[in-house]
């Protein structure tokens, strides 16, 4: 993918939108020191150009009755079958390909210690696992600025 070049507005933009989705245009126009109509537009370049590919809720997966996060390494498998559990299997919130000895990284939620064997014993069936539970978030969803603007910076 290109790199499209990035003003210290979009920037800023960028920044107010990965902290907060939920800002009117008006009060990410005030943030940024834009109009309102002047930072609709940036919004919707940086929109149509697939730098902001999109806007959802963070939700607190411990308040929905998923207690255990882990991380699941997955050995090398077929990669077709381990394609369709990712997609189907509604524990997986995210999934990574990965290079090494393994072949994917699977972050999973899961109710409590017997929903976690359930899941990993699927996974089992497809490749050697090796699963570690997340004990404490230490930082997630960092702001993410352009790399130039960071070398700049």
């Amino acid at each position: 993918m290109q790199n499209i070049p990035l003003d210290g507005y979009d920037t800023r933009i960028l920044a107010e939108l990965q902290a907060d989705a939920r800002l009117s245009l008006a009060e990410l126009g005030r943030r940024v020191h834009l109009s309102q109509p002047a930072v609709a537009e940036r919004v919707r370049k940086l929109e149509a150009a697939r730098v902001i590919t999109g806007y959802r809720a963070t939700v607190n997966l411990a308040a929905l009755g998923y207690g255990i996060r882990a991380l699941v390494r997955v050995g090398r498998t077929d990669f077709p079958r381990m394609s369709q559990f990712v997609a189907e299997a509604p524990e997986v919130v995210n999934a990574w390909n990965i290079t090494g000895e393994d072949s994917w990284l699977l972050e999973i939620a899961v109710t409590d210690v017997a929903h976690l064997d359930a899941v990993v014993s699927q996974i089992c069936l497809l490749a050697e696992t090796s699963t570690s539970i997340i004990l404490k978030a230490m930082h997630e969803h960092r702001v993410m600025l352009p790399a130039t603007a960071r070398e700049a910076g």
